[in-house]
């Protein structure tokens, strides 16, 4: 192997490695789906495949899920304590930033949903994923359900996790926040709690058994309708976390936050542009 062929390898392991990171970085948090991710890096297929068959897949995507897992576990464990440090001291901005990023993604994520066509059933699952998922949401946040975190609320947690991967746009965030579990359930990820992470790890692995194949031969066979509804569920889940009363709060306050929303789009428009011209390389 030549040596630039050694370094270009290198460079995409490591490459790999920063996606994995992103992916678990956007599992913890708000407002944006690992799942979402892993469609966009173009590994989401790929994963499935493994998730739904392990023994048949892993040996053929062995070499993509090293690194990715690598990033992946860097990114939710390694930014997990951060993330509630943010989100307790600047929560705002930090919201706005997240936002930015689901913004400036939600173009490689249209372009990926077309790569098999559009028709009008895939425009019709858009609307109507963005319909019900944003009506549930707004309801969520009338009602303002506060619960006690308990194992069986942590398993639940789980569930939320897996299922924001394996159907990708669900935000698991936007699911637990209206209950108040959010906050706890992060903080006992930041601080190696096995009260929360037993039961948040059995709900996961319990989601991944029972839905993954689902899921997977839903995306195989209606890939179009599927991918578009993701969208409509992308732009609901994030309508919804918009922190619209700080803009009012006074000229500075809006202006952060604009300042974080166009940072985001930025950030995630060059990290499209990065990752296009590596899978061309």
């Amino acid at each position: 192997m030549s040596q630039m062929s050694k370094k270009a390898g290198n460079t995409q392991f490591l490459f790999r490695i920063l996606q994995g990171a992103l992916i678990g970085l956007g599992a913890v948090l708000p407002g944006i789906s690992g799942g979402v991710l892993c469609v966009i890096f173009g590994v989401y297929q790929p994963i499935m495949e493994v998730l739904a068959n392990p023994f048949k897949a892993v040996k053929k995507h062995i070499r993509l899920l090293i690194p990715i897992g690598i990033g992946v576990v860097v990114g939710f464990l390694g930014v997990a304590k951060l993330l509630g440090f943010l989100l307790n001291r600047y929560p705002n901005p930090s919201v706005c930033l997240f936002i930015g990023l689901i913004a400036g993604m939600l173009p490689s994520l249209y372009r990926e949903a077309g790569e098999q066509g559009r028709n009008r059933n895939s425009f019709i699952a858009l609307g109507a994923a963005f319909a019900l998922v944003l009506g549930l949401l707004v309801t969520l946040r009338v009602i303002s359900l506060q619960i006690v975190p308990n194992f069986a609320w942590y398993l639940f947690c789980g569930f939320c996790l897996a299922l924001s991967v394996i159907a990708p746009g669900m935000s698991f965030s936007t699911l637990l926040m209206p209950l108040g579990l959010y906050t706890p359930f992060i903080d006992g990820i930041g601080n190696i709690d096995f009260g929360v992470l037993i039961p948040g790890g059995i709900g996961a692995l319990l989601t991944v058994i029972l839905f993954a194949r689902a899921v997977d031969s839903l995306v195989k066979h209606h890939y179009s309708v599927t991918f578009h509804a993701i969208i409509g569920v992308v732009i609901a889940a994030t309508l919804v976390i918009i922190p619209f009363a700080s803009f009012a709060a006074g000229v500075g306050s809006a202006l952060v936050n604009i300042v974080c929303m166009a940072a985001g789009v930025v950030c995630a428009l060059a990290l499209d542009k990065f990752n296009s011209s590596i899978e061309k390389k």
